[in-house]
């Protein structure tokens, strides 16, 4: 397994784009499936998901290329409504295939998804508003058949406000018999983009980005050309990998709008943050200050992909803080790698509770979830020595070459993978 080096304390300086949104170019990609024909989907990243997602569609009998930041998708061939269980068991948002197959070709196969070890994901939401569409669903061992004749409109009202389970109820709907209304939708940013794109293809959908959604199917949709939005989370973890290590940054290509819980805690820390149009600027010369508390929960509160990340600039913060996690029951397994650093965190139950220390040092530290393994190459970045992140794989899942990303803005990093006998740091 490939390694990240890191040596820390030095602060990042430089301009930096942010690359497209995974959790926007997933669905989007399980979506080009409802037209048959070529889609093109620009500002794409290369990342694990990405890549199983695109290997999930090959299977299915998709013709897909990746080329810089471009994927083609022709989708004339599918010969197959099942997903791989091998693939499937690799990432969660496989899960976003069970619309848009059901929707096209009336059956999906599909088994209990992976992905990171943060907590139970059930996918009872995505079933009963399917179920609520007019599927049958049939469980054997661990794989699931859903069977419809016919998708018809229906009103369904969601108990938690699941991003992927409305992004589902969405795809599903857009070629369903009528009218369908979501209520206590999810709002993030990646929905309104789904739409968006559904949009584009011909569908009739109203209200992304509110706690209503309506859907009005549609006979058919046709291929399309689309560019999806910049990623909030890499975004945000730039932007806190600045203050971290007290360092001037500007990111490009960024929505701000779609990062206003991170900016008010951020400014409450006392990070310094300009903004204009698509771009921002993150300063941090002095000790960031502690803030008092902060919740997790759905868009548009504190994202629960962002807060490992803070954690770790609370964790060098003047005071003491409070962080309280109620989207995931397990997504503190980043304390205890952090506490080896330096750091001086305890957690019970759903809350952990950050007296700031004056630095942090460097260790060797494993990442055990995507947005973990981001917080421990901040808290890298910012440490006093060498840090060494183990388990690199979960990082690549949602950030295109992490190690590049920041050595463009300073930073002392560089990936060994197994077959190197020494490490070549780049300025």
């Amino acid at each position: 397994m490939d390694k990240l080096v890191i040596e820390g304390g030095r602060p990042l300086s430089g301009t930096i784009r942010i690359h497209g949104a995974k959790n926007a170019a997933l669905p989007i990609l399980a979506a080009s499936l409802l037209a048959q024909g070529k889609v093109e989907i620009r500002n794409v990243p290369h990342l694990l998901d990405i890549k199983v997602m695109l290997h999930i569609l090959e299977r299915l009998g998709c013709t897909c290329r990746h080329e810089e930041e471009t994927v083609y998708v022709d989708t004339s061939s599918v010969r197959s409504f099942q997903i791989p269980e091998d693939l499937m068991k690799q990432m969660r948002s496989s899960i976003f295939l069970m619309g848009p197959l059901l929707a096209r070709y009336g059956e999906v196969s599909i088994y209990q998804p992976g992905g990171c070890a943060i907590g139970e994901r059930k996918i009872d939401l995505h079933l009963e508003g399917l179920k609520a569409l007019g599927a049958e669903i049939e469980e054997k061992d661990e794989q699931i058949t859903f069977r419809a004749r016919k998708l018809t409109g229906s009103d369904i009202h969601m108990d938690f406000p699941s991003v992927g389970a409305t992004e589902n109820i969405m795809m599903a709907a857009v070629l369903a018999e009528g009218r369908t209304t979501i209520t206590n939708a999810a709002r993030e940013p990646e929905i309104q983009d789904l739409q968006n794109f559904l949009n584009a293809m011909g569908a009739h959908i109203i209200g992304a980005g509110t706690d209503t959604i309506t859907i009005t199917g549609v006979s058919s949709l046709n291929p399309c050309t689309y560019e999806v939005i910049p990623d909030r989370i890499v975004a945000g973890t730039v932007m806190i990998a600045a203050a971290a290590t007290r360092g001037s940054v500007s990111l490009t290509h960024c929505n701000p709008s779609h990062l206003s819980a991170l900016i008010h805690v951020l400014r409450r820390a006392g990070v310094q943050i300009g903004i204009l149009n698509d771009i921002m600027t993150i300063s941090c010369m002095s000790r960031p200050k502690a803030v008092e508390r902060i919740v997790t929960s759905p868009y548009p509160s504190f994202p629960t992909d962002l807060q490992s990340q803070v954690m770790v600039l609370l964790s060098l913060a003047d005071g003491f803080s409070v962080m309280k996690e109620t989207v995931f029951e397990s997504r503190f397994k980043h304390v205890d790698e952090l506490n080896v650093m330096g750091a001086d965190i305890t957690v019970d139950a759903n809350a952990a509770f950050i007296r700031g220390v004056s630095r942090l040092y460097g260790a060797t530290v494993e990442a055990t979830d995507l947005r973990a393994g981001a917080a421990l190459v901040i808290a890298g970045l910012a440490a006093q020595g060498r840090t060494i992140v183990e388990q690199v794989h979960h990082i690549d899942r949602g950030y295109d070459r992490i190690e590049r990303l920041f050595q463009g803005l300073g930073a002392l990093m560089s990936r060994q993978s197994p077959v190197l006998e020494q490490l070549d740091f780049v300025n």
